[in-house]
């Protein structure tokens, strides 16, 4: 280990010799546990010699931050008992789980949940045997793990995670050990400042700990390398008040870091009781914990002549092939019987009762707390009728709105019904995104300084339920947080820029398909609500960074069972979807609308029916159903995104006006995941039903608000797909009005009646003189936009005319 100063250390000794013989002891229980997780299959009590049989045949795990995670939280144990606090612990190290699982079976939660992991002998056997093998469980604090809310396969979210745990909870305090790998990654480089946003008063608290023991895989980690002088600043510069437990000598380490927790924990209690006793909310220096250790603390100093312990050897498995290495596994057993486990288990494979006696009890167990297990204490929201927020549509496509307005005067209703349960997550987009109603429920929470100035405009208070900060990464950390204790919330980001959050969608999405399928005992969570706005068709002064809707492909590729994706065309039809989903569980929800104003089509009744279906004709739309004999449409119109249904009957009211005499029926998709056979997603339609609707043998043209690809990924088993022609986003804009951006990449009207007239055959050659209508004006209407910079009014007023 680098050597440090000591100065900003505590240096009292709390613990008295037999606390301090009965803490090593357990500590040492916990550590024979985690190298048995990565080693052994048999023998788990070392009742005979270690043989090469007693070893798994595949090693696979991370010891290298195992004993400073346990470390950390048997000391935890210790405040938890004696302060009877209210505690949850995520650990950052992303392949730390034998640290935590450890612990977590020792106290007797992970056996209460899977009694074949008994504490006794064959339990522990199995226990040993199921970690990082087929049919068990991974390394990383999964899903199964009793009292995490927090995997770790990514790096860099405990801290977003463990603050979103905390807020509106007010007794609550959230442990978070950040790695020091992790510690490099932006999210968690952003997430420092979460303590910006923490309000005494009403949210609970976090305690950081970043665990620095000086390797990666196979590097040295930045803040190891680190003056002491300069890690000190830079934690006084994010706003905290670091204490320092350095060293590798167990007994002063023990004492160190039994001093120090009870000095930060005091100190948080005192911020709050100050804080809640005089009402008045002001951000304080939080403290928190950098504990330096070795990595692979306790395991072999060296294998075959090299350094292991306190270097990157000791970051995965320190001993390898020992099914013929006899000098491997000699050592092995020596570092197993290091921990003396024959004084520390009794003969049956219990942990002896004076240990057994350190550990919290029931709720009190980290392991068991009901936070760490949100759907157990989440209550439904109480929802407004969201049917009284309706835009008056006596005729489609006849008057304007803008829909996501519209929204957020329905959120900040839902807001003001919910005021401890409910928030609103966005970065520095509320406004831009037209959600400001939010704010005459609640301002934003802003912790920092505030100026005179701010009062024009900028709606911060200390006390606000509306989230914002400029890093996508902490904002959905936060919520994922919020949500896995049990809260609501609402993510509302650019449409483009969603993409910064991608692999945080996936690893959330993987945890609820594992909690769905596998852990039965994990109780369902609110649902992961995402509005995806400032689209990709409405970015005529952003451009072409601006313009990405693949978002929602990443999300079409995760398991069904847990993702939704929802393109409602209209106000009404974003409110009816918006509720929907504000009131599930167990899944994300991406919903794709823009903020600019737009046609409205369906009354709310019209609305509701259409977003229950998911998909369906509008007949208004349509000429099709004569009233007489049953007859297919020539060609079917269909839509799936706000400007692409308005794009898509522009050319529907063309093709009606100028082919009077072909039968045209429109269709408009809300829910994306319809177009799938049902054999593939549960919301898909059968075949029977989508060739009901879009023929056997019918051309399709099919405006998609994203890249048109997807649209065949989804649909390519069905029978009429050869006929299906999608338009959509091809990567062909910059600074373009919208009807230029449309033409550029083919979904406007005018391209749309090209492709009809092209595909069905009835329309022949008397369809030439409109072909070339079309062809001309196109070629009008871009050079309008160059020599104006804006759409001709007959464009940006267009209204559905029949």
């Amino acid at each position: 280990m680098v050597a440090t100063p000591n100065k900003p250390q505590v240096e009292q000794t709390p613990l008295s010799p037999e606390e301090l013989r009965k803490i090593h002891a357990y500590w040492s229980a916990c550590n024979y546990l985690a190298v048995g997780m990565i080693y052994l299959r048999d023998n788990p009590l070392l009742k005979e010699p270690l043989s090469e049989n007693h070893i798994k045949n595949r090693l696979l795990g991370h010891w290298g931050s195992s004993p400073g995670l346990s470390f950390i939280y048997i000391h935890l144990n210790r405040l938890i008992k004696k302060y009877d606090l209210n505690t949850i612990y995520i650990a950052g190290p992303g392949h730390g789980a034998p640290g935590v699982l450890g612990p977590v079976y020792l106290e007797g939660t992970y056996s209460e949940i899977y009694p074949d992991k008994s504490q006794d002998e064959e339990g522990m056997k199995a226990f040993f045997k199921q970690f990082s093998f087929p049919g068990g469980i991974g390394s990383h604090c999964t899903p199964e793990t009793p009292g995490s809310i927090h995997e770790g396969g990514e790096l860099g979210y405990s801290l977003s995670h463990a603050y979103g745990s905390v807020f509106d909870n007010p007794n609550l305090i959230s442990v978070a050990v950040v790695g020091d790998g992790e510690a490099e990654t932006g999210p968690l480089a952003t997430a420092w400042h979460s303590n910006k946003f923490l309000n005494p008063i009403r949210d609970g608290a976090v305690l950081p700990i970043l665990h620095l023991n000086g390797y990666k895989i196979a590097n040295p980690t930045i803040l190891a390398r680190v003056s002491h002088e300069e890690l000190e600043c830079l934690f006084k510069g994010y706003g905290y008040k670091p204490y320092f437990v350095e060293g590798s000598d167990p007994e002063v380490m023990h004492q160190k870091m039994a001093a120090t927790l009870e000095t930060v924990i005091s100190e948080i209690k005192a911020i709050q009781k100050e804080a809640r006793d005089s009402g008045v909310a002001k951000r304080p220096l939080w403290p928190m914990i950098v504990l330096r250790s070795p990595k692979g603390w306790t395991g072999p100093k060296e294998v075959d002549g090299k350094k292991t312990e306190d270097f990157w050897r000791s970051h995965q498995v320190p001993l390898s092939g020992m099914h013929n290495n006899p000098e491997h596994l000699k050592l092995l057993e020596e570092w197993l019987r290091s921990y003396k486990p024959q004084e520390l288990f009794d003969d049956t494979g219990k942990l002896i009762p004076e240990l057994k006696d350190l550990a919290p009890t029931g709720n009190r167990r980290m392991s068991a707390n009901p936070h760490a297990n949100g759907g157990l204490l989440r209550k439904d929201l109480k929802m407004p009728d969201f049917r009284n927020y309706a835009v008056e549509v006596d005729q489609p496509g006849a008057v304007e709105a803008e829909n996501t307005k519209r929204l957020g005067v329905f959120l900040r209703d839902v807001m003001a019904n919910n005021m401890t349960t409910f928030r609103v997550f966005g970065p520095d987009e509320t406004a831009s995104n037209r959600l400001t109603p939010i704010y005459e429920a609640s301002k934003k929470v802003w912790m920092g300084e505030i100026i005179d100035a701010d009062a024009d405009g900028t709606e911060i208070t200390t006390d606000g339920r509306v989230m914002e900060m400029l890093s996508e990464h902490t904002l959905q950390g936060w919520l994922e947080g919020y949500l896995l204790t049990g809260r609501h919330g609402f993510f509302h980001t650019y449409e483009a820029f969603a993409h910064v959050v991608d692999s945080m969608f996936n690893q959330h999405a993987k945890w609820l398909d594992i909690c769905k399928h596998e852990v039965p005992w994990r109780v369902p969570i609110p649902s992961l609500n995402i509005l995806l706005s400032s689209t990709v068709w409405r970015q005529d002064h952003n451009g072409f960074s601006h313009q990405d809707p693949g978002y929602v492909d990443l999300v079409t590729n995760k398991s069904p069972d847990v993702v939704r994706v929802y393109f409602p065309p209209d106000a009404n039809c974003l409110l009816s979807v918006a509720d929907h989903c504000l009131k599930s569980k167990n899944y994300v929800n991406v919903i794709v609308a823009d903020k600019q104003k737009h046609l409205q089509y369906l009354s709310m009744e019209e609305a509701v029916q259409h977003c229950t279906k998911g998909i369906g004709i509008w007949e208004w739309a349509s000429n099709d159903d004569c009233g007489k004999e049953p007859d297919e449409p020539d060609v079917i119109m269909a839509s799936c995104g706000d400007v692409a249904t308005r794009e898509s009957l522009a050319a529907t009211a063309i093709l009606r006006q100028e082919f009077p005499h072909i039968k045209v029926r429109f269709i408009n998709v809300v829910d994306l995941f319809k177009l799938q056979p049902e054999s593939e997603h549960p919301h898909g339609l059968s075949d029977r039903d989508f060739d009901t609707l879009f023929t056997t043998n019918k051309p399709i043209m099919f405006n998609f608000h994203g890249y048109p690809w997807l649209i065949h990924k989804l649909t390519y088993r069905r029978t009429n797909h050869h006929n299906l022609h999608v338009r959509g986003y091809k990567e062909k804009g910059n600074i373009n009005t919208p009807l230029e951006l449309a033409i550029n990449n083919q979904i406007d009207r005018f391209n749309l009646v090209l492709d009809v007239i092209e595909r069905v055959d009835k329309l022949g050659s008397a369809a030439a003189y409109v072909q070339q209508r079309m062809k001309n004006a196109i070629i009008e209407h871009k050079a309008y936009a160059y020599e104006n910079g804006i759409d001709k009014p007959e464009i940006s007023n267009w209204k559905w005319p029949l």
